[in-house]
């Protein structure tokens, strides 16, 4: 910048300053070249767009003057400068809000949904502005916008989402992206349906939990509806379990003992063993014993089983699942058949199903009345063919036939009169499953074969049940329930179906509907259920004012999942091999088998370690539980029981008072009923062996095995050996034997450990030991009856009828392993002895009998397991030292 004036004095021409005119402004001007007037503009201090985007202001340029103070300068004329920043793009994008969340109704497509917004804080268009918005989150039913509008791009359910959570990110024109997503928040609202809301599809039903709520929570929406009127039906589908549902499954004869049934059932479809042999060819479920006939099997049951002429009373009883028949002209499918074995082919009774009708036929012996009878009774019932399982009595009392199908009676719609048949001495043959054809024909053979399931099929003769014992008999354990009646709310009505499978209720209040519903529950009444899925459905019907048109509700469809109930482990324990003299079999009581025997039932519970630190792993605790057993078999082991010398034996008071039954057979003997372990126990404590003619016997070994639910839990197998001791082997070499031969007055002694550590000890004295501890003892004897009878000559003033007092040795006998404390004396002369002695202990007792003076003999007191052979019992008992016969040779 040049002047005029200043070039022509001294110094003129140069240019020595610039100066910006304003307050606080960043800038300063620098001069680079005073002669040719050139500077430099330029910021002392930061510049931010954001801060201020442009300045203005003047400037003015001084040359040096005259001399060397400012004043003397000269100036330029004012320049204006104008400056613009220039953006950096250094910020990022951010959303105004750190969430957004919206509701939407499910089943519409939107334009938009919501609109998110960001803002940039940089200064220019191109930084500061938005030009994209992106979803992050992947595989979502949503798309945006430039301007941020979501929006969906299907529509959504509510049934398959609630709800949708996704992730949104911005962009500035600078494709820089924003430095934090944004969540938006999408809950899908359902359209209003009619409907049962608060239900959960699966319900888990522990065993032993009692009755337990369905549907706790339950409750109806009606979307405004007016309802006058509701009914709702609640059904618990159980027709694939078992027999239709959960059933005890105890044998015939237990469930008929625990209903109270008439005594003299027969099986006729039991389970196949060596005494019932004749279901051994059929096809057998045998977790539940049901029989299935495919129309080519029958059984014959042989003859005796069943009475030949059954009397004007008699009860058959089944459980039948049938379909339809197959073919055109369905045959007869005979269930029951008892026909002429041979020669003819007539049919005295039978039980068949023909065309979905149940028969039975009952053909009368011809007597003085040769007239028609009632010869056949026809049922038509939908259940025949349903392919579920019915429970089916027919009680006769000729010439009235009643039937009984799930506890309810139904009479014959046709009843067929025919002429009664004449007597012959033809045989006749019982059947099921098919009929048997011996005459007419080429070669006797099966026909009418049966087509379905069959189990429990049983005959009383002489007997017909009561309407309480069939209902008990067919009684489902398991069914629906409701918690509080009392609470129920007024004007709801309801009613069961008999097995407690079908609820209805009706009510007019909604709340009341809602509150009764939620107080239904499952109920299954069994220790052991059988577990497994039961399909639960519920119904609604629904009454509105007035309108033509009302709400339609949805059935619910849930189900209850019986979980596995904890399996018990049956344990029999106890004495398993012991040794009796040969005159105890002989007896009249003969020898108590089982008189310790124990039965223990236990589960293994999980135990997690206390310390929660610890990675030690979990450990399992036995517990004990309680539980009925159906049967107990005690089973000779190596050959039959022989009738004419042997037998076992069972007071028939012992098991009534019980209430259990038993057979007994040359196999073994069966205790069978539903009972308690502690009512078996005090049964099998009193079985007895009896052998008339032990001479030739050494042992005897028997076997006990004990069932719960027929055979679905099971005991070990208890084994027990009982050994004879022969008297005529007193002088046998074997150095064990010489245990059997005791003075008469030596006794086992009661310690507290109890007489087990005798029988169990493994060491057997020498011959040596067992001749001194008999002279030691003997000796003993005879001072002992010398002082006692020193006493009773000082003692004049006591009776003589008084019993002398027993006189009690003890010695140390750790080293010996029997243990004997001397004879004791019984008052009450007269009083013959219980069982023989050897002759050995008869020389004994007559040589100590003569030494002391005595009219009384000292006998040996037997000491049996079942306590038995105390003071004060009139006859002494034959004492037996019992010792463990681990080391003994066989």
């Amino acid at each position: 910048m040049e002047g005029c004036t200043e070039r022509k004095h001294s110094q003129k021409g140069e240019i020595c300053a610039f100066k910006i005119h304003g307050q606080e402004l960043p800038f300063e001007a620098v001069v680079l070249n005073k002669t040719s007037g050139e500077g430099r503009l330029r910021a002392k201090s930061p510049i931010d767009c954001e801060f201020q985007k442009e300045y203005t202001f003047i400037i003015q340029a001084y040359d040096c003057g005259a001399g060397p103070h400012e004043t003397a300068w000269k100036k330029s004329h004012k320049a204006v400068v104008h400056i613009q920043v220039k953006d950096v793009n250094e910020f990022a994008p951010t959303f105004k809000e750190p969430a957004y969340k919206t509701v939407v109704t499910e089943g519409k497509i939107y334009d938009s949904i919501l609109q998110v917004e960001a803002v940039d804080e940089d200064c220019s268009p191109q930084y500061s502005q938005i030009c994209n918005y992106e979803i992050v989150t992947t595989d979502v039913p949503f798309a945006i916008d430039r301007n941020g509008n979501i929006r969906n791009t299907e529509k959504l359910s509510y049934d398959k989402q609630h709800q949708y959570e996704i992730l949104v990110t911005a962009y500035d024109c600078g494709q820089k992206p924003a430095a934090q997503d944004t969540l938006v928040q999408v809950d899908v609202k359902p359209v209003c349906k009619p409907g049962w809301q608060d239900w959960t599809k699966r319900i888990e039903y522990q065993p032993g939990s009692g009755s337990m709520p369905l549907f706790p929570s339950i409750r109806l929406e009606t979307c405004d509806g007016a309802v006058s009127s509701l009914q709702i039906v609640a059904e618990l589908q159980t027709n694939y379990i078992g027999k239709g549902c959960d059933r005890e499954t105890y044998s015939e004869k237990s469930l008929q003992k625990l209903c109270g049934a008439s005594s003299g059932i027969i099986d006729l479809l039991p389970s196949p063993s060596a005494a019932t042999n004749w279901t051994a060819g059929l096809r057998v479920d045998s977790s539940e014993m049901i029989f299935k006939f495919d129309g080519r099997q029958g059984a014959k049951i042989p003859d005796g089983i069943v009475p030949k002429n059954l009397t004007d009373q008699f009860t058959i009883t089944m459980w039948m699942k049938h379909g339809p028949s197959p073919g055109v002209r369905a045959e007869k499918e005979t269930i029951l058949c008892n026909s002429d074995k041979t020669e003819m082919n007539r049919h005295h009774y039978a039980l068949y199903v023909h065309n979905c009708r149940l028969v039975f036929l009952l053909r009368k012996d011809f007597d003085q009345a040769d007239t028609f009878r009632p010869a056949e009774f026809h049922w038509k019932l939908d259940q025949i063919c349903d392919k579920e399982w019915h429970y089916y009595v027919i009680n006769v009392e000729f010439p009235v036939v009643t039937l009984y199908m799930d506890g309810a009676t139904y009479e014959p719609y046709l009843v067929t009169n025919d002429w009664p048949i004449h007597p012959s001495h033809i045989a006749m043959q019982l059947t099921v499953g098919a009929c048997w054809q011996g005459g007419e024909v080429t070669k006797p053979r099966f026909t009418q074969f049966f087509h379905g399931s069959l189990a429990s099929l049983t005959i009383r003769p002489g007997k017909m049940e009561s309407q309480k014992v069939i209902s008990c008999l067919q009684a489902c354990k398991e069914g629906l329930d409701i918690n509080s009646l009392e609470s129920l709310g007024q004007g709801i009505k309801y009613h069961f179906n008999p097995s407690q499978s079908v609820l209805v209720m009706e009510g007019e209040d909604i709340g009341n509907i809602n509150r009764a519903l939620q107080k239904v529950s499952y109920i299954n009444s069994r220790q052991f259920p059988t577990a497994g899925v039961r399909r639960l459905k519920v119904s609604s019907k629904v009454q509105c004012f007035g309108e033509d048109v009302c709400i339609s509700i949805p059935e619910v469809d849930a189900y209850v999942m019986v979980l596995q109930a904890i399996e018990p482990q049956i344990t029999l324990q106890g004495t398993d091999h012991f040794w009796r003299p040969a005159a105890q079999f002989e007896s009249a009581r003969g020898v108590t088998l089982f008189p310790d025997l124990k039965i223990v039932s236990t589960f293994a519970r999980t135990e997690a370690p206390r310390d929660m630190k610890t990675t030690a792993p979990k450990s399992e605790v036995l517990e004990e539980m309680l539980h009925n057993l159906d049967f107990c078999d005690i089973l000779v082991i190596g050959g039959d029981l022989d009738p004419r010398q042997e037998c076992l034996e069972l007071n028939h008071s012992e098991l009534h008072q019980r209430h259990l039954d038993a057979t007994n057979s040359t196999a073994g003997y069966s205790i069978y009923g539903v009972g308690s372990m502690s009512r078996y126990e005090q049964v099998l404590h009193h079985i007895r062996y009896r052998n008339w003619h032990p001479a030739s016997l050494e042992a005897r070994r028997f076997r006990i095995k004990c069932s719960e639910l027929n055979g679905r839990y099971t005991s070990n197998e208890f084994n027990l050996e009982v050994s004879v001791l022969h008297e005529d082997r007193v002088s046998d070499k074997e150095h064990v034997n010489h245990l059997i031969v005791q003075p008469p007055f030596l006794q086992s002694v009661h310690h507290p450990e109890s007489r087990s550590s005798i029988q169990r000890s493994s060491v057997v004295p020498s011959i040596a030991t067992v001749v001194i501890i008999i002279s030691v003892c003997m000796l003993v004897f005879v001072v002992a009856m010398g002082v006692y009878r020193v006493r009773i000559a000082h003692q004049h003033f006591i009776q003589e009828t008084e019993a002398a007092k027993e006189s009690e040795m003890d010695w140390d006998d750790s080293a010996l392993t029997i243990t004997v404390n001397p004879m004791e004396k019984h008052a009450g002369p007269g009083h013959g002895e219980d069982e023989t002695e050897g002759e050995e202990e008869e020389e004994a007792e007559e040589d100590m009998s003569s030494s002391s003076g005595s009219d009384d003999s000292e006998e040996e007191e037997e000491e049996e397991g079942t306590g038995r052979g105390r003071h004060g019992q009139s006859g002494a008992r034959q004492a037996q030292l019992e010792w463990d016969d681990s080391t003994l040779p066989y």
